[in-house]
């Protein structure tokens, strides 16, 4: 289990082959939104689930790789 009081504002995101995904904008329960300014989310907001946390250091670590995460984040509606 992630300890959610690692996750922080701005703190890059990568996927499990170390490729950028996004960055961390904010923490919604168990849903992580990614900013919004950020080339590698489309400039648009994108939600990823907790659970695809591995593990946080000075990255927020996905259990999935950059197109996996990519293929099935949702987009904030």
């Amino acid at each position: 289990m992630v300890d959610l009081s690692l996750l922080r504002e701005s703190l890059e995101v990568v996927g499990s082959d170390g490729e950028h995904v996004g960055r961390v904008d904010h923490v919604h329960g168990d849903q992580i939104e990614l900013a919004k300014l950020d080339l590698g989310a489309g400039f648009k907001h994108h939600m990823i689930p907790v659970s695809w946390v591995d593990h946080v250091d000075a990255h927020v670590h996905l259990n999935l790789t950059k197109d996996e995460a990519k293929a099935r984040w949702t987009e904030k509606q």
